[in-house]
This record gives structure tokens, sequence and C-alpha cells, in this order.
């Protein structure tokens, strides 16, 4: 087998790896990074979700890196689309001016800012990324070390040995922890082993937050784009989820709940009247491109991402089961988002009276894909490590502090975040959970496995619980971890320590928290932050 070798392994291409690749090429390090998929980016590229962000995020909040990111979008809408010129000069640009997100954009443009951070490192040889590449075998060294990992090549079959000081688990399911034999957790935990007063009395280990697989819609009226009734219609046609509290009517239908109230509501949909505002509908909810914010004739239509509840997949979880059985959840899940696209153009009731909208259109051209669909499921909950430090409800949730301003301050602090605990409904049952927390900080413990020493996580598979996840999943907070784990990384190999010697030293913690600050990632938040400032929807008010 040939075998590749650098200082560090990073497995998976996603916000936290790409994150992490960054942080450890700054810092003169070697680095290989592998992508299931043929985009890196996932969450922002192959999953199609623009990022979920907090009310501050313009100002403070985030990285420097993410900040980058943040700006080149903006830069690239503003160098290479015929923008207004008010639109342009506008520096929170927002090109979909979607009301879910300050910066609603286009899948592709993320992926080729995200090659251009990278384009530098790869140049010099300093970050070498396998595309197609999934992470299937390793071998360990001793009880708490692994040696090298085995990535195969999907496209050709063949596989390939890393060999590196430090290995980074930047999938977007923490595919390498059962891998590697390391302590995870999956699913919820019972209320008996965090304490946490809204967890189940009994563990659930396939209780797992929907997946979704997004889509893009344009809509042009006049014309017919109508596909074919997907094989499986008529079963997601009449799929009534089995949710507790109950879901108010089909899957497939405009009833839903108000996550944070659980009242019942009528999701509005309308391609032609909708304008941005909280809540105004689900065409501008993730709105890519707003076509008014063009050059007139530049659009034929607005562009819709549609990661919308009607394609939440209940049926079965991606972190249990064979890989026969989760391939095929992935397939089922596609089919539940056909058919939400024939409903769409047949069925669906419209405002004035009439049914279906035949002029909406696929736009998998804009995905990268033949079947319209994004390239990869939407992840919303991963497989998380056993870790020194579980971060835990009463630490981070509103509700239990009450008073407070922020959550726990962790005095190990690698980074920030914020975002409500919203947790889709799950497959086992649970509708949604989506209740405030505080800003928080993420502690280097929860980085820190009970065991292996050379394995990190560096996406949403860090030391939280199934509750605590609901707001560590986010974009934002994604990147921050990959990048502190990178970083981290390099600390060790430049003073010959281990992760835990790190967290286990006071004056190396703080050593290692200097030089994340001076690389421009934030610790702490302010004292005197004005919660309503920082609802994650409260710039679309």
């Amino acid at each position: 087998m040939k075998a590749l070798v650098a200082d560090v392994a990073v497995l998976g291409g996603g916000a936290g790896g790409i994150a992490a690749a960054l942080a450890l090429a700054e810092a003169g390090r070697t680095v290989v990074m592998t992508e299931e998929y043929p985009w890196i980016g996932g969450q922002f590229t192959s999953q199609a979700v623009p990022p979920d962000e907090h009310g501050w995020i313009e100002r403070f909040g985030c990285t420097r890196n993410y900040r980058r990111f943040r700006e080149g979008v903006r830069a690239y809408y503003r160098a290479h689309y015929p923008l207004r010129p008010e639109c342009r000069d506008n520096p929170r640009l927002n090109p979909g001016n979607g009301w879910v997100s300050p910066l609603c954009h286009e899948p592709r443009v993320a992926l080729a800012v995200l090659e251009s951070l990278l384009a530098p490192h790869v140049s010099s040889g300093r970050v070498r990324i396998l595309r197609q590449h999934r992470p299937v075998a390793v071998r360990c060294d001793g009880d708490d070390r692994l040696a090298a990992v085995t990535a195969r090549d999907l496209v050709a079959g063949a596989d390939l040995e890393l060999r590196a000081a430090y290995f980074l688990d930047a999938t977007e399911n923490g595919d390498v922890l059962p891998l590697a034999g390391v302590e995870f957790v999956s699913g919820a935990e019972a209320r008996s082993e965090t304490g946490e007063a809204s967890a189940p009395e009994q563990a659930a280990p396939a209780n797992v937050q929907a997946f979704s697989v997004c889509f893009v819609l344009e809509e042009r009226a006049g014309e017919d784009h109508v596909i074919a009734p997907p094989e499986r219609y008529a079963f997601w046609r009449a799929y009534l989820p089995r949710l507790t509290p109950p879901w108010p009517g089909p899957l497939l239908g405009w009833a839903g709940l108000n996550p944070r109230t659980m009242q019942v509501m009528r999701y509005n949909f309308n391609p032609h009247r909708e304008k941005p505002g909280l809540f105004s509908g689900l065409w501008a909810f993730r709105r890519i491109i707003d076509r008014a914010q063009f050059l007139p004739g530049a659009y034929a239509s607005d562009v819709c991402l549609v990661n919308w509840p009607m394609i939440d997949y209940l049926e079965g979880d991606l972190l249990t089961g064979e890989e026969n059985t989760r391939a095929a959840r992935v397939a089922d899940a596609q089919q539940l988002s056909l058919s939400m696209v024939h409903w769409l153009q047949t069925e669906a009731p419209r405002p004035d009276g009439g049914v279906g909208w035949p002029g909406l259109r696929l736009r998998g051209d804009l995905l990268g894909t033949a079947n319209g669909l994004a390239m990869a499921p939407y992840i919303r909950e991963s497989r998380r490590i056993r870790a020194v430090k579980t971060i835990v409800e009463r630490e981070v949730s509103a509700t239990f502090r009450p008073g407070e301003t922020l959550a726990e301050r962790y005095e190990d602090s690698v980074g920030i975040g914020y975002y409500r605990i919203d947790l889709h409904p799950s497959t086992g049952g649970d509708n949604y959970i989506d209740v405030p927390s505080l800003p928080f900080r993420i502690p280097l413990g929860a980085l820190i496995p009970v065991r292996m020493e050379n394995l990190l996580p560096a996406a949403k598979n860090l030391g939280t619980t199934h509750l605590t996840n609901g707001c560590y999943r986010l974009h934002p907070v994604e990147w921050n971890i990959g990048e502190s784990a990178g970083a981290l990384c390099s600390f060790c190999l430049d003073h010959d320590v281990t992760p835990r010697a790190v967290h286990a030293s006071g004056d190396r913690t703080r050593a290692f928290q200097a030089r994340l600050e001076a690389r421009g990632v934030e610790l702490r938040w302010p004292e005197n932050l004005n919660l309503d400032d920082g609802d994650p929807h409260a710039h679309a008010r």
C-alpha cells in the first residue's frame, strides 16, 4: 500500500477540517486532508447550507480566519457578479437576502473562496487534499495512539496509508472514532449519565437529529419543469411523522409547528411576493440569490435554497447500522427531497387557491450534481468523543442560569460561539427542542479524549451531549473547533507535549491560549452583552 506522511492528517474537509488545515499550514506544518465528496467545504458547499450565525457576527464572535471567509464571499460577488451599485457598495452585502442569515450565498461561491484560502498552502506543498477519499481503517501504536489511517479512493478503489504525528477527525459523522476504538457517544444520553434535566430516562444511541438532503430551486413562471413522480412519491406524499408532540399533518404540507412555542403554524410560500423579513416565508428563508440586487436582466428568477422542515429525514440515523443501511437511508432521504419538489410543482396549495408551481426548476448545476440535489446530506449531529470535559445543558442553557448573560466561563477556553439550543425532530420521535442558550466558550477539555493521545475532534464531534450539540453544531463554531484543534496539534509538536499535558497544566494552557489569541481566535465574550442583539435571526427584524 502506498503511504503519505505529514505532520497532521486531517480526516474530513468540511468547515472544521478546512479551518484546521489553515491553522496548521499557517504555522508551517504539513497536512494531508481527505474529503469524501468532490467538493471541500461540508455544510457550506456539498451540503448546500449557507451559514447559521448569531446577531453579533458582523462585529465579533468568530475567529479572524472565519471572518476572512465571510468577507471573501462578499468580495467574490463584488468582483464577479453584476450587482447594482448600491448593493455592491453595501458593506453587509447579503446576496440572497435570506432572512435566516446575514450571509446567504451560493455553495459554488463558498467553494471558490475556500479553495482560494487554501491555494497558497497547496501550491507550496504544505497542504495536500485527497478528494473523494474516505477513512476506512486505522493502524494503532499501542493502546492510546494512532500510527496510520487508511484512506480509500472512492473512484479508483485504491487504498492509501496516511501516517502522521497527529490525526484530526473532521468527518461529518465522527467516522474515525469507531474505526480507532475511541470511546464515543451517539444519540441521546441518559439523564443519570449527564445530569441534564431535559435528557431522557434511558439512553438512546440511535435517537439522532434528522438529516436533510437540500436542493436549489428557481421559478420560471409560464414554463413547465415538472419532474416525474419519484419512485417513493406515494409513500412520502402520505407520510405523517411519528413525533411527540404530534406533527399537525402530513410532512409534505404547509402545516407545521413553531419550533420555539410548539404552536401549530402554517408556512408561507410564494415565489412572487415574499420580501425579506423574519418568518416572511419559505421562499425568502434561505434564498441565495435575490435578483432585485442584481442588474436588470441578470437573473430571470430568484434562487432559493431548500432546507425546510418538510425534508427532515426521520426514518433512520446515519450513526448506527451497517454501511449499506446508512447508504439506503441517504437514498431514501433523496427520494423525500425529490418528492417535495414534485409536490411543490403539482399539488402544493397556492395563496390564490390553485395548486402547484410547474415553473419551479431544480438547479443541480449550482450544486455540482446531475440529480438536482446536494451531493451530501446535511448533518446536524455527529458521534461525539467521551471527553475529559463534557459540556452539559446547565452550563449553557438560559433556563438554568437565571440572571446570567453568559454561559459557563471555562478558564481553558479555546474559542467562543452562540446559537440557541436548536434540535430538529429526531429519529427517536422527539419533536423540536429549541430553547434559549447563552453565549458560550469552547473548553479545551472538550477536545481531549479520555484515553487516545494523538486523535482529536475537529468538527461537531467534541465533548458535547445530544442537547448541547444543538448550539455547538453551527458553522462558525465548527470552524472554531477545527481551527483550535489544528493550532493545538501545532503547539504540541513545537513543544513536544501531548494535548492532555497542555490541558493538565495551567501554564501550558495559558501559553496555548496566547497563541490562539495571536492568530485571531476570540476566547471570551464581553461581559455586558445585550442578548436580544444576539438572537440568530435578530438581523432580519
